[in-house]
């Protein structure tokens, strides 16, 4: 109990005026009941008695709600409030809860409110005036809102309708309370408000709300029950704070570290390959001008020189392939422009008319969601085409390539274009492969002619512009490439 957080020096001051609650039973300590004026014996320590006899009528409802809030939901609460002392003038405190504070015994937690008599007294025009609750209300974009359960109202306040984008005489009513959420988060809305009527169960939530003009923007919608002196739920009151501004740098800031990790991890790899590659080759031939100037044979001779020839033709192929991933680097500062992918998927099945029929490839394709992007045309030209033939270079052994090629929004993203590319191929086993899958000269199947740069170049070319690619595969089922813009 309290007590024994008294002896631990949790709490400082053992004068320290408290409430506390412990398995149905109410105790005020006597620095409480001392600041209030009183002797022990002239007050009774209930709820009851202190909404009816101590607490200003102002404050009565708020302290009741956060009262029972703590009681049932467990949940934290500050609150300003006028107390009446013995005399019958009233004096300002402040009172909260600490979760450091609680402390248990045996298997019951004590639940305890702390009173802090205000040092300095706050002017009655300060702390009565409504105009500085809507000037911060204004200034931080907050508005509040609130249902009535027994007569089945829903009402906002100014600051609500101008957030919300609805004139200033606009009426809410319950039944479009669903149309204020973005799709995709109108089931989160839901359940939170269903457990708060239900349960009493507050909620604080950062979700994607739709304006009357059909913006969407992210706020911050709180909300906690409102009891009546039965203790029952008669409603629900909380607040709607635009936080869209905040919201988005934070989703850009996220995302900008995921590509800074990205890219760090591409050049720590691309350093690791240069140096391995390369070693490689120059050890080879290094090993070559040794082993001839050790023999003597005219024909061993001749035949180290050829394979000094294929050494110097593999390097200059990894030379190619390095060189390669550093202009995508450089060429991602290019001009973009508006790319059609049904034209480029059309140039690109051109290019290899001949690899698709002599396959036997289907490919279907739909961008009936979106077919234009803002994109740089050689990277379109060069992802489609490196993703088409993977396809049909890996295809299963006992059926035809099938090649689905659609688009879509997703709407969790700001409706971001998002490019699905998927075949009924081999595919790719991703408990074994999935951490190498874009690793340059990484190879998952026994095809003679895989080099294991493609997917690499493709992942690079797409992040170079701040995009993203997944992977989703079975194997002998096949493989789904997702590309967002």
């Amino acid at each position: 109990m309290t007590e024994s957080a008294l002896k631990q020096n949790l709490i400082p001051d053992k004068k320290i005026a408290y409430w506390e609650l412990n398995n149905n039973t109410s105790f005020w300590s006597k620095a409480f009941i001392k600041q209030l004026g009183f002797k022990t014996k002239e007050v009774e320590t209930s709820l009851t008695y202190f909404l009816d006899s101590i607490i200003h009528k102002d404050y009565k409802d708020a302290f009741k709600n956060n009262f029972y809030n703590l009681v049932r939901n467990d949940v934290d609460f500050r609150q300003k409030l006028l107390l009446k002392n013995k005399v019958g003038g009233y004096s300002e405190f402040f009172c909260k809860t600490e979760d450091e504070l609680k402390t248990t015994l045996g298997k019951e937690e004590a639940l305890t409110i702390f009173f802090f008599k205000s040092k300095v007294k706050i002017h009655e025009k300060v702390r009565d005036n409504n105009f500085y609750y809507l000037e911060t209300a204004s200034m931080t974009s907050t508005g509040s809102w609130y249902i009535d359960f027994e007569n089945k109202k829903s009402y906002w306040d100014n600051i609500t309708r101008k957030i919300l984008e609805y004139p200033e005489d606009f009426i809410p009513s319950l039944k479009m309370a669903y149309k204020l959420y973005s799709e995709e988060h109108q089931a989160l809305a839901s359940t939170a408000f269903f457990e708060c009527s239900l349960s009493g169960k507050p909620f604080d939530l950062e979700i994607l709300m739709v304006t009357a003009k059909n913006r969407k923007f992210w706020a911050r919608a709180m909300g906690k029950p409102v009891f009546n002196d039965n203790k029952a739920i008669v409603g629900l009151r909380g607040i709607f704070q635009d936080i869209d501004d905040i919201k988005q740098k934070e989703l850009y800031l996220e995302k900008t570290s995921k590509i800074i990790a990205t890219q760090n991890s591409r050049l720590f790899n691309f350093a690791h390959i240069v140096s391995h590659n390369l070693r490689s080759h120059s050890s080879n031939l290094s090993l070559i001008m040794d082993l001839i100037d050790d023999i003597e044979s005219k024909e061993e001779k001749l035949e180290l020189i050829n394979n000094i020839k294929d050494v110097s033709n593999s390097l200059n192929t990894t030379i190619e392939h390095l060189n390669e991933v550093v202009t995508i680097q450089t060429n991602a500062q290019q001009s973009k422009e508006i790319v059609s992918l049904s034209k480029t998927l059309d140039q690109v099945t051109t290019s290899i008319n001949q690899i698709i029929k002599s396959n036997k490839v289907t490919i279907v394709s739909d961008f009936s969601k979106g077919d234009k992007v803002n994109y740089i045309p050689a990277y379109m030209d060069s992802i489609l085409l490196n993703l088409i033939t993977n396809a049909i270079k890996y295809k299963h052994a006992e059926r035809d390539p099938i090649i689905e090629i659609s688009t879509l929004l997703d709407f969790k993203d700001n409706d971001r274009l998002v490019l699905n590319i998927k075949d009924n191929g081999s595919g790719i086993d991703l408990d074994k492969f999935g951490d190498k899958l874009f690793g340059m000269y990484k190879t998952f199947h026994y095809n003679e002619d895989a080099r294991g740069i493609g997917l690499f170049i493709t992942k690079n070319q797409i992040e170079s512009l701040n995009g993203e690619i997944n992977v989703a595969s079975i194997v002998n089922v096949g493989t789904t490439f997702t590309i967002k813009f």
